[in-house]
């Protein structure tokens, strides 16, 4: 599509052309795309619904608004349901964003005409209290709704967590009560509650299948038991550490239609050292591996280095581990011997020890191992192609700043990635910048 101002060419033209046949072309000039040329030999208004529908979903939507002037029939595409089934909600303050908000007249017309067609909705913030409450606004008018999917996204915080909390939930609960068919929510930093859970359980609990909730403060254990307790077909679970509790874990594992196939745990603290966390037992992870045995356990870690005391010290199912910050030779050496079912390990950064030692422990124990990244960390050339032998081809992927490479004795850089690329058995060169 053109933008207005220049011209579309129906055809090649041939040396020699005559001003008549230079006329066929249609010009965009004009309110929206504009009139064509009465002599042009494309007529944009014949395209079958289903092309024009085609087009219209690969158009922004401030684009799709322009083309639905150019004609009748574009303009009856434009409010063909299946346009709308899809949407993001863009809102941002211009004074202090770069977010191109969605036009407030736009939203209106949305609502007025295609909120019972809407599905698969999100809504992208910037940091303003003012978009966020704009956001809990639009959710409270979507009284016909049948939203299947709904995300609220926060381009930087606090957003959402400014709102007040009885804005918030009402806003929620009018989607959670009049859509019925909810399957997945991705509903992080906000201030979502416990009540506001139930009401989700009480009239989606037959559809939800994925629920997003890290970093909700107002949710308690005895909230995400509800949701554990009564929503049969859950398959993906994200949440904060503190929710996460054996009780949690037990009734994950009890229930016979529960099949739960990816659990991701965030474990963060803001203040160094103000923070002690609690203890999982055995039982209740290998009680979840045993009713779920392919379930993935994604933990990702943003501690300080002396908040890690809780965790590791006996055998963990997690199956991916990012660590965000500093994490210590003992730590990694417990990952090594705790961790059998790993699958992913990336550590941004450990310090100036050498991690001979660690990688090959967790080489020789996490037989399942298929990806590795490397930060701020160093090991020796000699630990690190022992390493990845041990490993062989089975590491898929294998992401290591060059920097952390210690040349020795025995081998430069040079020669390691071809002794590294031999026992991969593909080319490997170390990375210039983190690619995970």
């Amino acid at each position: 599509m053109k933008r207005a101002g220049q011209k579309v060419v129906a055809g090649t033209e041939a040396p020699g052309t005559s001003q008549t046949s230079k006329k066929q072309k249609t010009s965009l000039h004009g309110s929206g795309f504009g009139e064509s040329d009465p002599c042009t030999s494309m007529d944009w208004g014949s395209l079958p619904h289903h092309v024009i529908l085609r087009v219209f979903q690969f158009l922004t939507l401030v684009d799709r608004a322009r083309a639905s002037s150019v004609c009748r029939r574009w303009n009856e595409v434009f409010h063909i349901p299946d346009l709308w089934r899809r949407f993001e909600f863009e809102l941002s303050q211009p004074a202090t964003s770069y977010l191109k908000s969605t036009h407030p007249d736009l939203i209106q017309q949305i609502i007025k005409r295609h909120a019972d067609h809407l599905q698969y909705v999100s809504f992208k913030v910037d940091s303003s209290t003012e978009s966020a409450e704009a956001a809990c606004d639009i959710l409270s008018q979507l009284v016909n709704c049948s939203i299947k999917t709904l995300g609220l996204i926060s381009t930087a915080k606090p957003s959402f967590m400014n709102v007040s909390k009885a804005h918030f939930a009402s806003a929620l609960t009018v989607v959670f009560v009049n859509s019925k068919s909810l399957s997945s929510i991705k509903i992080d930093d906000t201030p979502l509650d416990d009540p506001s859970l139930k009401v989700l359980v009480a009239n989606n609990s037959d559809t939800l299948k994925l629920l997003k909730m890290s970093s909700c403060p107002h949710v308690s254990p005895a909230g995400i038991l509800c949701v554990a307790d009564q929503c049969h077909g859950l398959k993906e679970l994200a949440l904060n550490y503190y929710i996460l509790s054996d009780e949690l874990l037990l009734a994950l594992s009890s229930e016979k239609h529960v099949d739960l196939e990816h659990l991701r745990i965030d474990v963060v603290s803001e203040n160094p050292g103000q923070v002690q966390f609690h203890t999982i037992k055995k039982q209740s992870w290998d009680a979840l591996v045993r009713h779920s045995p392919k379930v993935n356990i994604v933990m990702y870690f943003f501690l300080y280095e002396d908040e890690f005391d809780a965790f590791f010290r006996e055998e963990t199912p997690v199956t991916h581990l990012y660590f965000g910050r500093a994490v210590s030779k003992a730590m990694l050496g417990r990952i090594g011997m705790n961790c059998p079912r790993l699958i992913e390990l990336v550590v941004c950064a450990n310090g100036l020890q050498p991690l001979d030692d660690e990688l090959i422990r967790i080489a020789e124990r996490c037989k399942n191992l298929t990806a590795m990244g490397l930060g701020e960390c160093e090991v020796t050339c000699r630990g690190f192609i022992e390493f990845v032998k041990m490993c062989g081809g089975r590491l898929t992927q294998l992401s290591i700043m060059e920097e952390v490479l210690i040349p020795d004795s025995d081998y430069s850089l040079d020669r390691l990635h071809l002794e590294v690329s031999k026992h991969l058995g593909r080319m490997w060169f170390p990375d210039m910048m983190p690619t995970w």
